[in-house]
Order: C-alpha cells, then structure tokens, then sequence
C-alpha cells in the first residue's frame, strides 16, 4: 500500500475537519492547525504524491539550484522553473537576486562579529560539507544539523525560509538488512555461500541507514508540502549516496500547517482519488559528490499518477 498518499489525505481531513480560520500575510485566509508529523520509510518507495502529477522537474531544479549556493533566479529561468517568480516580483528587486535565502544559509553561512572594535562578516561556513564530513568521520553525532533561520539575514530575503532546517540521524544496519541489500545489486549470486559482514564490507555494502527530518515553519499543505516532502527525500538520496549509506526514515515536523481558503475544492477532490504504487529513483553522480551533481542525472523511475490540479499559489 501507499503509505505515503494515505498519510497525506489523512493529514488534508484533520485540517478541513478541526483546522482553525487565520488571517495571513498574503490576505487569503487559511484553515490551519498547529504541530503535525509526516513519516516515511525510504524503502517503500521515492515519497512523490500520486493522487495528482507532481512537477518532478521542478522540484529537481529547485534543489540543485538550493546546493549549488545560488540565489539568482536566472538558474531557475534557464532550467523552466519558475516557482520563485511571485515573491520575486512581490519585493521589487530588478538584480535577479532572492536574498541570502536558502542555497546562501546552506552553502556560506555568515554571521556579524562580535567584536565591537570589528567590522563585517566572518564567511566560509559550508553547513552541507560540514554536514557530509561527520556524517562520515562520526555518524552517531547529535549535532547533524543544517539551518536555514540565520536571524541577521531575514530581512535581507525576499521570503524568509519556511523549511527552516534538518537533522540527520544514522543507525548501523542488521545483517538482515545488508543482506537484502546485497541480493538486491547482485541478483546472481551462489545460494551456498555463507554471508558474512565482513563479506559485505568486501563488497561495499552500505553499513548505515541514513534519517532525515525537516523543520518546518509555514506548511502550504496543497501546493507547498508534497513539493517539500518529495524535495528533502531527493536530498536525503543524494546525503546517502555521497556518504555511502542507504536511505531510511523521512520525517516532516510541521508548524502552522495550513490550507488557504481558495484550495479548498481540490483538496476535495484530492481526497476522492486512488493512489498508485510510489515510484523509485536513481542518482547517476559518477560519486563526484554535491557540487558536481546534474539535473539529468536524477531519474525517476514508473511514476504513475492521477493528472494534475491546478491551485492559485498565494505570494
């Protein structure tokens, strides 16, 4: 069964059923509730909603451009994404630049002296290569954070970040588990053969399963949340593979979970669809890691959905 688009509806009838009316930035109105918790297991499936076609291209785009460090819209624009074209508009910038959003915070994290005989900045933080390092120099560390709320740069950014952090979390795998890993990339092999650990390590077989959960301030719960559910799975994929690990649990921690008022009809007619067996995805890296990665290395493979529904996106 598809875990993932069950939990979803579930989550889509608590808010219509017990969601409270709130006013908000955008003059839309919502039905929002306060606190909601999304899990999912990265073995059942790559976690893409299939009770409506989800723009895949765009959640790819948006992401590598997210890891390169950019902040420029002209990535997007190039690639044919154009999901940060209202907030653009809406701050009145004509340089192309978002702010210090995301991809600045994750990639060059910069905070003011406090030295008050100083001026500036000190620079050079990368929290995602810091993070891949002691994922693999010390995995059982409580201290796998990446964090997007930098206080000092929020009113520099055209949108302040709604996913505002994660935390990545790893186990050692049983034997079980790295043995159903092993019949999985080498399909022939001798039944007879007695297989070890230390066999599987010859072999390369990941020792670690790799967790990630998400923070998350402001939940669009149509539009926003399934681009964000299927974006931090495609990260933790990628997280994994650089750090030679499997993925494992995804987990979504969600604040003001909301949905606007003028989503309400297709809500509806989400929740009266079937849903369809998640699809897989494969990341064709060549292992040169999170600054060589390529859009057209991503591959989704037999995704299956109902067609698309088209919603407003409140800016």
């Amino acid at each position: 069964m598809n875990n993932l688009d069950e939990q979803y509806k579930v989550l889509l009838k608590t808010i219509l059923e017990h969601g409270i009316r709130k006013e908000d930035r955008t003059g839309t109105g919502t039905q929002s509730i306060f606190g909601y918790t999304l899990r999912h297991n990265m073995q059942e499936g790559f976690p893409l909603l299939t009770t409506k076609k989800m723009a895949w291209k765009q959640i790819v785009t948006e992401l590598m451009w997210f890891l390169r460090g950019d902040t420029n819209i002209e990535f997007l624009h190039r690639h044919g994404c154009h999901i940060w074209d209202g907030d653009y508009k809406k701050s009145g910038r004509t340089d192309g630049s978002l702010g210090p959003i995301y991809g600045k915070q994750w990639r060059s994290w910069t905070c003011h002296t406090t030295n008050r005989d100083e001026e500036g900045y000190f620079y050079g933080t990368d929290q995602m290569l810091t993070l891949i390092h002691e994922l693999k120099t010390n995995p059982d560390s409580r201290r796998l954070i990446v964090s997007a709320w930098n206080v000092a740069d929020l009113k520099k950014m055209t949108l302040p970040p709604c996913h505002i952090g994660f935390q990545c979390y790893t186990r050692k795998l049983s034997i079980e588990e790295r043995y159903e890993i092993f019949r999985e990339r080498i399909p022939k092999y001798n039944e007879s053969d007695v297989i070890t650990n230390s066999k599987l390590d010859a072999l390369r077989i990941p020792k670690r399963g790799l967790s990630l959960m998400w923070n998350q301030r402001s939940c669009d719960v149509f539009l926003g949340i399934p681009f964000n559910i299927a974006s931090y799975g495609l990260l933790l994929t990628i997280l994994a593979k650089e750090v030679g690990m499997v993925p494992d649990q995804l987990i979504a921690n969600l604040g003001d979970t909301h949905i606007y008022s003028n989503h309400v009809d297709q809500v509806k007619e989400q929740l009266e669809r079937p849903s369809h067996q998640l699809p897989t995805l494969v990341v064709n890296d060549r292992n040169l890691g999170i600054d060589y990665i390529q859009i057209d290395e991503i591959e989704l493979h037999n995704y299956k959905s109902e067609r698309v529904i088209k919603a407003p996106l409140s800016n």
